[in-house]
């Protein structure tokens, strides 16, 4: 499906309407898939021939998320997974070799991709590297040593929105023999296409954008084909955080509207930032889209319009005010996702990123007043008018 449309493949990529019926992909729950005959087991498991054992590995619903999702990247091949963070630490399996090993990565992190970095990654014997200073392709090249395996970046970032150059990455990383994975959830398919500026692997949690609703938790991983399948009948297989057939099904539903739903809810975003970054009671507002954004330009030329959904403001009086303005508002709702149809705050401070240190924190550029907003598909007028009680 490479010289079809975006729009298009979100609607058919992957699915045979012929083989399998219907007009949308059916839900296939069972576990294991009866062979044939004695080779044709033997052949099927050895990876010989294509077919279905268990659905740790794979399953038809589950094969027909991933064709599409790697269609929409431009990559060769995906593996779905149980969350957005397991696509990360089974990417990151895959290319570090043995303990000892390191990475270098932005300091402008998911909470709890930090956490597995520091925690879960660590106790494996690997150390990751963090940029400080994530603008700079210097303080990348800086941190970068002879067990340095790849380059790891989230862009836009949660919640402060920093946005990396990517292409300028992609060639730091072949310049050193490293690889460049990038965790574009915050962007999707739609609006970022990683692999096409020259990144290896492109991460993401599909509960967010792509799956739209707040009802199907899972994550991918997309990459060239020799990458991705080992990772299949390798550490995926032995480990087992497979999504369930049921949420890659909800997934494809929200697959189907995803080429209409970002530009709503980029052009709502831009709207919300705009009235927040003209109000004296906010002190400071993070969006790509604004022209005040540092990263703006790098946003425009990546990103299109240089937005996405999600944006980040400040208010004076740190946790105690931001806790007021998120328990005033009466439309937007105080949960812990983004990317959804519906609009959600949160603090990061006391709940995503709760569980770092106050100095990794505001080094990250989460200060104790800031309030992360993930804008839906409501009217931006009243959005704007719940902003406006919620801050007086």
């Amino acid at each position: 499906m490479g010289d079809l449309h975006f729009d298009t493949k979100a609607l058919h990529a992957g699915y045979d309407y012929a083989g399998d019926g219907g007009l949308f992909p059916p839900i296939h729950m069972g576990v294991a898939y009866p062979f044939d005959s004695g080779e044709a087991a033997q052949q099927i498991c050895a990876g010989e021939r294509p077919g279905y054992t268990y659905a740790r590995t794979i399953n038809p619903t589950n094969a027909v998320l991933e064709e599409r999702l790697a269609a929409l990247e431009g990559g060769e091949a995906c593996l779905a997974t149980a969350s957005g963070l397991a696509a990360i630490f089974l990417t990151i399996l895959g290319l570090l070799e043995e303990p000892g090993d390191e990475f270098v990565t932005s300091n402008r992190l998911y909470g709890n991709t930090r956490n597995q970095f520091e925690i879960s990654l660590r106790l494996m014997g690997f150390e990751p590297h963090y940029v400080d200073r994530p603008e700079e392709m210097g303080a990348w090249a800086a941190q970068i040593t002879p067990r340095t395996r790849f380059l790891f970046v989230e862009t836009p970032s949660n919640p402060d929105l920093f946005v990396a150059d990517v292409t300028g990455l992609a060639r730091l990383a072949r310049a050193h023999d490293l690889k460049l994975v990038v965790d574009s959830t915050l962007a999707s398919p739609a609006v970022l296409r990683p692999l096409g500026l020259g990144a290896d692997v492109v991460v993401h949690s599909t509960t967010k954008y792509l799956a739209g609703h707040s009802a199907a938790l899972g994550g991918a991983l997309i990459g060239r084909r020799d990458f991705v399948e080992p990772l299949r009948a390798g550490h995926h297989h032995y480990i087992g955080p497979t999504m369930s057939a049921f949420n890659a099904w909800l997934t494809l539903l929200g697959i189907e509207t995803l080429a209409v739903r970002m530009p709503r809810l980029i052009s709502s975003a831009q709207r919300v930032a705009e009235f927040l970054a003209t109000d004296p009671r906010v002190l400071a507002v993070s969006f790509p889209g604004l022209p005040s954004h540092p990263q703006h330009a790098i946003a425009r030329e990546q990103m299109g319009g240089g937005g996405t959904s999600l944006l980040s403001f400040e208010v004076q009086g740190g946790t105690q005010a931001a806790w007021r303005v998120l328990e005033r508002l009466q439309v937007a709702v105080q949960a812990t996702q983004l990317g959804s149809n519906q609009t959600v705050a949160v603090h990061p401070a006391t709940t995503t990123h709760g569980s770092l240190p106050p100095d990794v924190r505001l080094s990250a550029g989460i200060p104790d007043g800031l309030i992360r907003y993930s804008v839906g598909l409501e009217d931006p007028d009243d959005l704007i008018a719940d902003l406006d009680h919620a801050l007086a």
